[in-house]
Order: C-alpha cells, then sequence, then structure tokens
C-alpha cells in the first residue's frame, strides 16, 4: 500500500475514534443532566417545610381520605358582613350575670357573727346591782349601761345572756334581737334598753378569690356594695380585664363572664347577696400563627376585639422571602356559647395581593383560637435545593481556584 494511502487510512480511523469518544461524552452529560434533574425533583419533595403550599391546602380540601373535611371560602364584603352579624348574635347568647341577680337582706344575724350586746338601766340594775342613791333621793335616775361579753352566734343560731338564756337571733336584724331581749328582762329589770351591734358580720359576707391582689372574705354593708366594688376593694385583678374570666357563683349556680365585658351600672354588676363567691381567672383570649412568618407563636388579643389586618401586622406580616401574599389562610371551628361545633370547619382565604383585601382584612374579626397561616411559595422548594447544593459544591470551587 503506498504511504500516502496509508497516512489516509490512519487519519480516517482517528477522526472516527474522537468523535465516538464526543458522542460518548455528550451522552454522558444527558445522563448527568437528566440524573441530576431527578435528584432536584426529588429533593425538593423531601426538603424541609414548615408548611403547605396553596396548592396542597385546596389539595387537602378536596381529598376524599381527609380525615377531618373543611370548607375554603375567599373573603368577600358580603361574607364579612354576614360574619359579623354572626359575631354579635354569639355574643348575645353567651351566658351573663345578670340573671343571677336576687333581693337579699344583709342586715340579718347568722351563725358565725359576733354580736356586741349592751343593756341600759335606770334606778335598780338587774346587772350591776343597787345603783349609789344622790344625796337626799332614794335613787339615782341617771341611766347605767352594762355591757354583756361577746356573744358568738353559734351553729344553731343561739347565743346565751344572762337573767334571759338562750335565745335563737338566726335570722333576726339587731333591732328584732334588741326587743327580744328587753321583753325578756321586764320584770327583772327596771326599764331596760338594750344595744345590739354585730362587731364581726360573717353571715352577710361573700369571698372573693383567685387571680386578685388581696383575695379574702368581705363584710356587705347596708349600703349594698356592686360585683365591682367587691373586686376594687380586693385590689382589682392582677391580669389584664380583657385576659380575666370572673366566676361568679350564687345559691349553687356559676356563670363565667368576661371582667372586661362587665360594665358599672348594668345588670351584670351584680348586687352582692351573703354567701356570693367570687373567682377571677386568667384566661386570655389568644390566636396562633404558623407558616411563611418570622416566627411561629402565640398573641395574645389584649383588646376588646382584633382585626384580621391587625392580627397580621402583630405576626410581622408575610415574609418576603417565602410567603406566598395570595394565600394568607384563617382556619376556625366556628362554634357555639355552649362548646358544640356549628357545621363543618371553614378556612378563609385573603388575596394580599388585591389591594381591596386590605379593606376586607379591617373588617374582619378574630375569634378566640383561631389560626392564621401565611402559606409557602410554590417555588420556595427549587430555590432552598439550590442554595443546599450551592453549600455543599461552594468549598470544592473555592479549593479549585486557589490551586490555580
Amino acid at each position: 500500500m503506498p504511504a500516502d494511502t496509508f497516512r489516509l487510512v490512519a487519519f480516517n480511523a482517528r477522526f472516527r475514534g474522537k468523535m465516538n469518544i464526543l458522542r460518548s461524552s455528550a451522552s454522558k452529560r444527558r445522563a448527568c443532566i437528566g440524573a441530576l434533574t431527578s435528584v432536584l425533583l426529588g429533593g425538593c419533595a423531601t426538603l424541609p417545610s414548615n408548611g403547605p403550599t396553596a396548592h396542597q391546602i385546596r389539595k387537602g380540601a378536596q381529598a376524599a381520605d381527609a380525615g377531618i373535611r373543611f370548607e375554603i371560602v375567599d373573603l368577600t364584603p358580603d361574607l364579612v358582613e354576614a360574619t359579623r352579624r354572626q359575631d354579635e348574635e354569639l355574643s348575645s347568647k353567651v351566658p351573663a350575670l345578670g340573671p343571677l341577680a336576687r333581693n337579699s337582706r344583709v342586715d340579718q344575724i347568722g351563725p358565725g357573727d359576733v354580736l356586741s350586746i349592751s343593756v341600759y338601766e335606770v334606778g335598780v340594775a338587774l346587772f350591776s346591782g343597787s345603783l349609789p342613791a344622790a344625796a337626799g333621793e332614794g335613787f339615782d335616775p341617771s341611766a347605767h349601761a352594762q355591757t354583756i361579753p361577746v356573744a358568738t352566734v353559734d351553729s344553731d343560731g343561739m347565743i346565751t345572756i344572762p337573767f334571759v338564756g338562750r335565745m335563737k337571733v338566726a335570722g333576726l336584724t339587731p333591732a328584732q334581737v334588741e326587743e327580744a331581749i328587753n321583753r325578756a328582762l321586764r320584770g327583772k329589770s327596771q326599764n331596760p334598753q338594750t344595744v345590739v351591734t354585730i362587731r364581726q358580720n360573717v353571715a352577710n359576707s361573700i369571698y372573693v378569690s383567685g387571680e386578685l391582689r388581696r383575695p379574702g372574705r368581705f363584710e356587705i354593708s347596708p349600703s349594698r356594695e356592686h360585683l365591682l366594688d367587691a373586686i376594687a376593694a380586693s385590689g382589682g385583678s392582677v391580669n389584664s380585664a380583657e385576659d380575666t374570666i370572673v366566676r361568679f357563683t350564687r345559691d349553687g349556680t356559676t356563670v363565667e363572664e368576661r371582667l372586661a365585658f362587665i360594665r358599672a351600672g348594668t345588670a351584670d354588676d351584680l348586687m352582692l347577696a351573703p354567701g356570693d363567691h367570687i373567682e377571677l381567672l386568667k384566661r386570655p383570649r389568644t390566636y396562633t400563627v404558623f407558616g411563611a412568618v418570622q416566627k411561629a407563636s402565640q398573641v395574645n388579643f389584649e383588646t376588646g376585639e382584633v382585626s384580621l389586618a391587625e392580627a397580621l401586622a402583630r405576626a410581622g406580616g408575610p415574609n418576603d422571602a417565602a410567603a406566598d401574599p395570595s394565600a394568607i389562610y384563617l382556619f376556625r371551628l366556628d362554634g357555639l356559647p355552649d362548646g358544640s361545633i356549628a357545621g363543618p370547619p371553614k378556612v378563609y382565604r385573603l388575596n394580599m395581593l388585591k389591594p381591596s383585601s386590605y379593606l376586607l382584612a379591617q373588617r374582619f374579626r378574630m375569634r378566640d383560637k383561631d389560626v392564621l397561616y401565611i402559606a409557602n411559595a410554590a417555588a420556595n422548594q427549587p430555590s432552598k435545593l439550590i442554595n443546599v447544593i450551592n453549600q455543599l459544591f461552594s468549598p470544592f470551587v473555592t479549593a479549585r481556584a486557589l490551586s490555580r
């Protein structure tokens, strides 16, 4: 074979070999890209997340095997007004203290009371013996008093008085006891006059306990104190009125009402009666915030009414780097005053990309134990994976750059 022909055949063979290598490298590159794409897609599903996306929430509402059925509704002007009317209706059905009102006396003596009894006599005294006579006269016309040692009403409502014996005083007023003692002493003392006062009024007392600065037992005066008077006399609640529940017990019936809802002079500011029990409990109204926010948290209302706009602001608003502002969800179990659930749970959706939504959020009231969720943007997971890959490979890239 001529030398030129031999060189041409050898060149063709080397060229075909290099082309096969290039084709093989391209195939490997395509395979690597495909594998990397599969890893990316698979990694997005396994990366950690602080909650579902809007698509996942919609899918969860439509799932046939969902453990709890819920309904997603968009906030509209008509819906906001309907929920406000429902809030007012529920507020009117909340148990109030007014129905417990009753008339009762606070001047009657009862077991445990401590009485002070003074007997005034003229002339010959029964309790003090013969009084000294004035000069030229047979008797002293001035009145003299004798105070009987403190008398405590026993469990049977009885007391013991010298020259009278045991007498029942429970259920009587001090004036009625005075008259009864005077009748019992007639014929034994010359024109006796008795004065009875209650030194310790146990029977006409109320009891205040719980989250107060000075809990204890308080006597009811004839001026008839009210509920708020007793709380003020106890130093007031140690917590805010919005976070305080008043548990009022009268005649075996207990009703709870939030302290902030009780106004002076209203039916709920009950006139106190003997034996009333008042207990103050800390029970703040709260809502919780999850999702694409700076920090998941439980937030107190702290005021009488909190709007959805205020709730979002207190939570710091949607996270610009992670949130989907068109997917703000409020999860709510619509409850009745008796604790039962009215209908299926509702999930209210607010689209903050619409300017009108901010006006709706100002009118929509939050309720106790609402759950506010700000959905993650759908692009978050690929971005997270890319960041992870960059963190994994950046040391190698840096090392290669330094080695050059």
